[in-house]
């Protein structure tokens, strides 16, 4: 009966912890030719579930491994105690980020859309799912710690990996099928991204004991990380709630000049 209840724990922590991950996919795979995007993100989700199990039970044998210093830089300036799970952390954050600034400078960049569209095209289908799997392990580095802090049954752990993986190819289908309805949320998606490579840096510069001239580098709470996502979505919303009340205010002025 424990092992159920840890299940469902489980399962409902990976919905909450994969949120990111899956607005990555989505994003990610609006890259590739239209035709291919939905067996993009099948094929990369499938991959990075069955990587994830590997993972897992590496983490399981190999946590102390991970755990271990892999070198040290100690000056007047930094001081580090970096690890394995440092390096992976910090490495996704700033790609994350990075990818997040060059979608958002493409975004508002005045091109022509036959230019955006050769772009697309030219985007390689086996670059954009190695893309997807490398960044679904290095978010797979949090929820399967969190989840070993709940327990330490491996059946339990891979059931609702699998699970979650499922959810995750039904709604990456309905989170693309909604940005492409809604083009003008593509903004919101890239600054909550590039907020959550800021969580990631943050996280890897903790784990790395990292400071810069005597002051630690934190880590970002999951309670913060939430509520400044809550608050762009928010504030998302009613900035598109006023666009339209404007847009109807001008509509019916422009009607009442017409009319006059």
């Amino acid at each position: 009966m424990q092992n159920l209840i840890d299940l469902a724990m489980l399962i409902m922590l990976q919905a909450v912890l994969g949120f990111d991950n899956l607005l990555y996919i989505s994003l990610e795979s609006k890259r590739a030719p239209l035709e291919k995007q939905r067996s993009v993100r099948m094929w990369g989700i499938g991959l990075a579930v069955a990587l994830r199990i590997v993972l897992l039970f590496l983490l399981l044998k190999m946590m102390n491994s991970f755990q271990s210093s892999w070198f040290k830089i100690d000056n007047e300036y930094v001081h580090a105690d970096v690890n394995f799970t440092a390096v992976i952390t910090l490495f996704g954050g700033g790609f994350i980020i990075y990818t997040a600034i060059k979608e958002i400078i493409h975004m508002v960049s005045l091109e022509d859309s036959h230019a955006v569209a050769e772009d697309k095209k030219a985007g390689s289908v086996a670059k954009i799912v190695a893309l997807i799997v490398m960044m679904n392990l290095i978010f797979s580095f949090d929820s399967i710690l969190s989840a070993m802090a709940i327990t330490k049954v491996a059946w339990v752990m891979t059931v609702a990996i699998i699970i979650s993986g499922i959810l995750m190819i039904v709604l990456a289908d309905k989170v693309s099928a909604f940005l492409q309805k809604n083009r003008l949320y593509e903004v919101l998606g890239l600054f909550i991204l590039f907020v959550v490579g800021i969580y990631l840096v943050s996280e890897g510069g903790h784990l790395a004991h990292l400071e810069f001239f005597g002051h630690a580098v934190e880590a970002m709470s999951k309670t913060t990380f939430y509520f400044v996502i809550a608050v762009m979505v928010l504030v998302d919303i009613v900035q598109g709630r006023y666009q339209k009340k404007l847009m109807a205010q001008r509509a019916r002025t422009s009607g009442h000049k017409e009319l006059s």
